[in-house]
């Protein structure tokens, strides 16, 4: 096996790893990576705004407003006018949400991140170069990405 075949093959085996947690928070939770992640945001942050938990999680705040969408469709969030300024619009977890951000399992990228955190400063920047020429090799240096880990909705 050639040195391409090896990156491809561990390319292919964070794919698959971010893909196997995916699929078991979504059997947990009934959710996806980013709506837990939302969730978990207007959790920490009472009476937050769609702003901020964008600015929280690295999305944009057209990706939140679609998720927060499904999210009140699943009964999970309220939305709320702000009392002193009713341009804004607060968000509030439901006792339901409440309940499934306590259970949820850890995110994937806390396990990385905790791992990460050990090696020596060296082996980061090495990491991080590498992954980023990656994804400049596979034209992807410009795709909007959050630093936390999804391959998708659930099918």
């Amino acid at each position: 096996m050639d040195r391409q075949e090896e990156v491809l093959i561990a390319l292919r085996r964070i794919i698959r790893a971010t893909d196997l947690h995916s699929k078991r928070l979504g059997r947990s939770t009934g959710l996806t990576t980013p709506q837990l992640l939302v969730l978990q945001t207007v959790n920490k942050i009472p009476f937050a705004t769609v702003n901020e938990v964008a600015k929280s999680i690295s999305l944009s705040q057209a990706t939140v407003s679609t998720i927060l969408d499904r999210l009140e469709a699943k009964g999970l969030i309220t939305r709320q006018r702000n009392d002193q300024d009713k341009r804004k619009v607060n968000l509030i977890l439901t006792e339901q949400a409440e309940q499934v951000v306590s259970g949820a399992p850890l995110p994937f990228q806390e396990a990385f991140s905790k791992r990460f955190d050990h090696l020596e400063e060296w082996e980061q920047h090495f990491i991080l170069a590498a992954l980023t020429k990656v994804a400049s090799m596979m034209d992807a240096e410009d795709l909007d990405a959050s630093p936390f880990l999804d391959v998708g909705p659930l099918s």
